[in-house]
């Protein structure tokens, strides 16, 4: 099973409250034909975050680049050219292709396909890297401090996590409507960034920069905000309605939505998704200070070896 898999075992109680696990491992196997815009947009503005730092790094991995944007990975191909690239995520072969497929623009002369990079190569459990790259990934994840240890795992020391994910103000018009109408929550509760910026520090990341942003879109009908909602995700609360839903139901929350959503100037219905940004170093490992102290080989090599930021 994948790394990246939501079923890897997690030490402690580390579980959202809430949410379902089955409905999650339904959500992480269903095949992906492409990216979700709003997931390319939220790449685009992560991906203008690296210019904060002083150095390139000279190798990265993309977690689950399908569901976080294949437009956004060819422009970190193209931006890190001389940088080795790696991939991890649940479907390893349908990734794998995506992501080669995108690993250059059309049209290029034999001679410049020639000099172009090697493309992406699966992750293995000792793969480590400068940057790892996650985009719209973590609010999906059951045992989410699992996968942050597995990313710590995977940095480099000095090397740095640029994550990306839903916060609590999220979709917030139609868990309201939803509460009006005396129906079950329509997703799952997500964390918020100050909770993620404690999850860093205790999987031993270092200095977590967090910040976040809303982004409002409108959508012309009631129909459309469903479809666009059912490319980003599903609902994985455990206390959603048990059984099976038909059209009748759908035409009903098609209505509840048109008549109990806010519009805009324009008339179009608004939804609000709050992303939250984050990114953290690997530090050096510390060493406890005592009478005698026991460190391992390749934690002193990392300390010697550690630049100075």
């Amino acid at each position: 099973m994948s790394a990246a898999s939501p079923d890897t075992p997690a030490s402690g109680t580390d579980a959202v409250p809430g949410m379902d696990p089955a409905a999650c491992r339904r959500w992480w196997a269903l095949p992906r034909q492409g990216s979700p815009w709003l997931h390319e947009e939220v790449a685009s503005r992560m991906a203008e975050r690296l210019q904060w730092f002083r150095q390139p790094p000279q190798s990265w991995m993309n977690w689950e680049p399908v569901l976080g944007g294949l437009q956004a990975h060819r422009a970190l191909r193209q931006r890190l050219p001389d940088a080795g690239c790696f991939v991890q995520a649940v479907q390893r072969e349908a990734n794998l292709e995506a992501t080669r497929e995108a690993a250059g623009p059309g049209g290029w002369s034999a001679f410049w396909r020639r000099r172009e990079p090697a493309g992406p190569a699966w992750a293995e459990p000792d793969t480590t890297v400068q940057m790892l790259w996650a985009n719209m990934v973590l609010h999906a994840q059951v045992h989410p401090q699992e996968t942050l240890r597995q990313w710590h795992r995977h940095v480099q020391v000095d090397g740095f996590l640029m994550f990306s994910c839903l916060g609590p103000d999220s979709l917030r018009e139609l868990r309201q409507l939803y509460t009006e109408q005396g129906w079950s929550a329509p997703c799952h509760d997500f964390t918020d960034m100050h909770d993620w910026g404690d999850m860093l520090v205790r999987q031993g990341f270092a200095e977590p920069v967090m910040d976040m942003e809303r982004i409002t879109l409108s959508y012309s009908s009631g129909a459309s905000l469903l479809d666009e909602l059912r490319t980003l995700g599903r609902n994985l609360s455990s206390r959603r309605q048990a059984g099976l839903r038909g059209r009748g139901w759908r035409r009903e929350l098609e209505r509840a939505i048109e008549n109990g959503l806010p519009r805009g100037p324009d008339g179009r219905l608004l939804l609000t998704f709050e992303i939250i940004y984050g990114h953290a170093f690997k530090a050096p490992p510390r060493i406890p200070v005592a009478s005698s102290t026991q460190v391992k080989v390749d934690d002193l090599r990392a300390m010697l070896r550690a630049p100075r930021r």
